[in-house]
């Protein structure tokens, strides 16, 4: 693809601070890098994703209010993570997480445990809470 040609289609790419690098050819034949503000089927492969997110985030959510989860696991759901990558960032063993994403396990926990959730997730304790 010569310089020229590099898809600049806005979309999801056009809102953020972000830029899709792109290899093409320049005058003189030889490679160089382009930024692409976006291309719109990746646009919408992009969009079709998170909206996949934003359901399955909203089904945790029904069940944290109706008791089943704890708001932990909303929270995990929100920030594509699993067990093992919060533990690896909060230092918290993966068995004791299994344990607070039952709802009676997390309303025992302490304020110290519930600050190291929230720093790892980056929101507040009273954010943590919520679902």
């Amino acid at each position: 693809m010569k310089k020229e040609e590099v898809p600049q289609d806005g979309g999801y790419l056009e809102k953020t601070n972000v830029r899709d690098v792109y290899y093409a050819l320049d005058e003189n034949g030889d490679y160089c890098q382009v930024l692409s503000d976006g291309w719109e089927p990746k646009t919408e492969a992009l969009s079709m994703t998170w909206d996949n997110i934003r359901e399955e985030a909203e089904e945790v959510r029904k069940e944290v209010i109706d008791g089943k989860k704890s708001p932990l696991a909303y929270h995990l759901q929100v920030n594509l993570m699993d067990i093992s990558l919060l533990s690896a960032y909060s230092g918290i063993p993966k068995k004791l997480i299994k344990k607070h994403l039952q709802p009676e396990e997390f309303e025992k926990l302490d304020g110290e445990t519930l600050e190291k959730y929230a720093q790892t997730l980056n929101i507040t304790v009273d954010e943590l809470k919520k679902a």
